[in-house]
């Protein structure tokens, strides 16, 4: 399959701008990829400047050219976004910025370079690494034939939301002991047998997508840019995060209820005793979804769903 430049759609596009309202100042971008979303955000406001952060290679290539006729308004830093404040600060004369996006999804780009190792075509290999095959982490193939049982038991369960995560983990574990798992169509072999022939593009990606977060270590990264971020807000700063996942979803949406609550001490605590205010505002009660006229355009924006938040 023949591969053009770095595309990818922006998701969300007119709606991450509506729930920003960007006015100037210092902003972040912290998956910046090919600068879609940036763009957006620059050309929203002459005044403002952008920090692009993202531990793609190729993306930020891509953001560069896309972003170059904005100038010294834009910055580039390669980095991982559970490291965005340090990285972005690094780079910055002042300790806080106006707003910051996150945006958890893969790119097309990332989908469709199959060396890359995120789709569930025939004969992919087992990579998924966000920062490129040049990256030194391990591999999707490492952890299937590294990680213990019980591990990747934990993956399938909480990560692939998968009922038969036991028999999956142990299915995984007698392959590997004779052949070790290279390409995709290893690893659907496995699921095959567990799962039954004929699995849905559905399942599909839901037990990639569980290898893909473990590989990249996404929950625990998600765990610690959010306060973060939060933390390097101005007054009326704001944050908006785009998810593709149930459970990044949700600990999205528990973050933000948890820093809009005055008091969160446990119920058997007769005074309170925590910080005894609001930290913000939770801008979005419910998560925005992409219209039927995006997902027809851009099938993979079927599953974003975007929540913002706004600092006190």
């Amino acid at each position: 399959m023949a591969i053009g430049p770095y595309s990818h759609e922006p998701v969300l596009a007119a709606e991450v701008v509506a729930l920003l309202q960007p006015r100037g100042g210092i902003w972040i971008d912290a998956t910046v990829g090919g600068g879609g979303h940036a763009e957006l955000l620059l050309r929203s406001d002459p005044s403002l400047a952008l920090i692009g952060v993202d531990r793609d290679p190729e993306a930020l290539a891509a953001a560069a050219t896309r972003l170059e006729a904005y100038g010294d308004r834009v910055t580039l830093v390669e980095g991982n976004f559970r490291n965005v404040a340090d990285v972005a600060m690094s780079k910055l004369e002042t300790e806080t910025v106006q707003g910051a996006l996150l945006d958890l999804g893969v790119s097309s780009h990332q989908l469709d370079i199959q060396a890359r190792g995120f789709s569930f075509r025939r004969s992919t290999p087992l990579d998924m690494r966000m920062g490129g095959t040049a990256d030194g982490r391990r591999t999707a193939a490492d952890v299937l034939n590294c990680e213990s049982e019980a591990e990747l038991g934990r993956i399938f369960r909480e990560f692939g939301e998968e009922r038969r995560w036991r028999r999956l983990a142990q299915e995984i574990v007698k392959r590997r002991s004779t052949v070790p798992f290279r390409t995709s169509d290893d690893f659907m072999a496995a699921c095959t047998t567990v799962l039954g022939a004929g699995l849905n593009a559905g399942v599909k990606a839901r037990l990639f997508q569980a290898l893909r977060i473990a590989v990249n270590e996404e929950m625990d990264a998600l765990e610690e840019v959010l306060p973060a971020i939060r933390d390097r807000l101005c007054s009326g700063g704001r944050i908006a995060v785009i998810s593709y996942h149930s459970l990044e979803d949700r600990r999205v949406k528990h973050a933000f209820r948890e820093w809009s609550q005055a008091c969160v001490c446990p119920p058997e605590l007769p005074v309170c005793r925590c910080r005894g205010e609001a930290l913000g505002t939770t801008l979005t009660r419910r998560p925005i979804r992409p219209s039927e006229a995006e997902t027809q355009r851009n099938p993979r924006a079927r599953s974003a769903r975007l929540r913002g938040w706004q600092r006190a």
